[in-house]
């Protein structure tokens, strides 16, 4: 039997790297988060940081004393968010004492990435407004097999929700929870969630376009067909835009139809063809691009210029677009814009473009393509996917 292979992009190895040293993570930590392997990663950091060596002064002996004192009061403030988001259910009048109890007991044995407890004993008893010895005789009383269960669902869905940053509906917890061996029904699921009061982040009201299409001479090859039968194709493309206190910036994207994974993608202060191609130049690089493939987008008019015909005639790439102004032609390319602001963008607040293209970078290439579990591909990762079709291919 053949050994399962994973495929990293230069861009997943730059951004795994920047977890590491911008975090100041240990490298063990980051390595079990992504599930890749921890000298695989060290190798990375090195690389990152030997290519970086001159982007930033060293720090003094005070400045990375004071920097350590900084980083643990955010930790523990971070603390205190997490256990309050997680508990926000329980913060009404009449709530039973038992259920803050039940509360602390499921999250008394919550441990970080180095193994330590997120939150101690004493601190969630004064968040919560109880005591530790109320708490103690409450725990020697007997626990019902069904309070039991409940409570050990509760703190598997707390901690699925979480690290989905607070993204999941109750159909993808559901999806985890089976990806880990529980068997529940979705309704347990959705049940558990709203006792808890997490409620995943909803998307903002928008707007659809409806305007008749005109007459082109480049043809719609989809036609809303974005399905696949191997990665490189069909992809779908787009543009958007991401508000800063610096103005502007704009992010161009190229989404495989097999995998739902970004290949390529590019950000700058302006929407100039050279965006989108740079775009499709990553794409190209990182992916298998199968002679013919379809490359589809609306009719923007960097889309429709002779400059970026050209360059996808140069890749042997067949060009596709939409009518004008009807937004269901591209819908694959709007539906991950609308993910992308409502799960990162309306939830941030970027002070220059510098940051705003890191974050997004980060959400891109470590949190949607391996990590997001997308019902579109049965609940799996983009990752996954191509790894899987990597690995037939091999195996054939």
């Amino acid at each position: 039997m053949s050994k399962n292979r994973r495929s990293f992009t230069p861009e997943y190895k730059e951004e795994a790297a920047k977890l590491v040293v911008e975090s100041n993570r240990p490298v063990a930590s980051v390595a079990r988060e992504l599930q890749v392997n921890e000298q695989t990663l060290r190798n990375w950091v090195n690389d990152y940081r030997k290519q970086h060596a001159g982007d930033e002064p060293a720090l003094t002996v005070s400045e990375r004393a004071r920097l350590r004192e900084l980083e643990k009061e955010v930790r523990e403030l971070r603390m205190e968010k997490e256990f309050l988001g997680k508990s926000r259910g329980l913060l009404r009048e009449r709530v039973p004492v038992s259920e803050l109890y039940e509360f602390i007991e499921a999250e008394k044995d919550t441990v970080d990435d180095s193994g330590e407890n997120m939150f101690t004993l004493a601190k969630m008893c004064v968040w919560l407004g109880v005591s530790k010895s109320g708490f103690y005789e409450w725990r020697s009383r007997p626990e019902s097999a069904t309070a039991q269960r409940r409570a050990c669902l509760a703190e598997l869905i707390t901690k699925i929700f979480v690290d989905s940053d607070e993204t999941y509906g109750h159909r993808r917890v559901h999806a985890q929870l089976a990806r880990q061996g529980e068997r529940c029904t979705p309704e347990l699921v959705r049940g558990i969630m709203r006792e808890l009061g997490l409620e995943p982040c909803q998307p903002r009201p928008w707007r659809l376009g409806l305007t008749d299409g005109s007459a082109s001479l480049l043809p719609d090859l989809l036609a809303r067909d974005f399905t696949a039968t191997a990665p490189g194709e069909k992809m779908v493309g787009d543009i958007t835009y991401i508000p800063t206190w610096e103005g502007w910036v704009y992010l161009a994207t190229v989404i495989d139809c097999h995998t739902k994974a970004v290949i390529g993608w590019a950000m700058d202060d302006n929407y100039q063809t050279e965006l989108i191609e740079k775009a499709i130049r990553m794409a190209v690089r990182n992916y298998n691009i199968k002679p013919g493939a379809i490359f589809h987008s609306d009719r923007g008019s960097n889309y429709m210029s002779s400059q970026f015909a050209h360059t996808l005639r140069a890749f042997g790439i067949r060009q596709s677009v939409g009518r004008t102004g009807i937004c269901y032609d591209n819908s694959m390319a709007e539906s991950f814009f609308g993910t992308l602001k409502n799960e990162r963008v309306h939830r941030m607040i970027y002070p220059t473009r510098k940051a705003a293209m890191a974050d997004i970078a980060t959400y891109i290439e470590l949190r949607y393509n391996n990590q997001r579990l997308h019902s579109g591909i049965d609940y799996k990762t983009p990752s996954e996917v191509y790894n899987e079709y990597l690995n037939r291919q091999h195996a054939a």
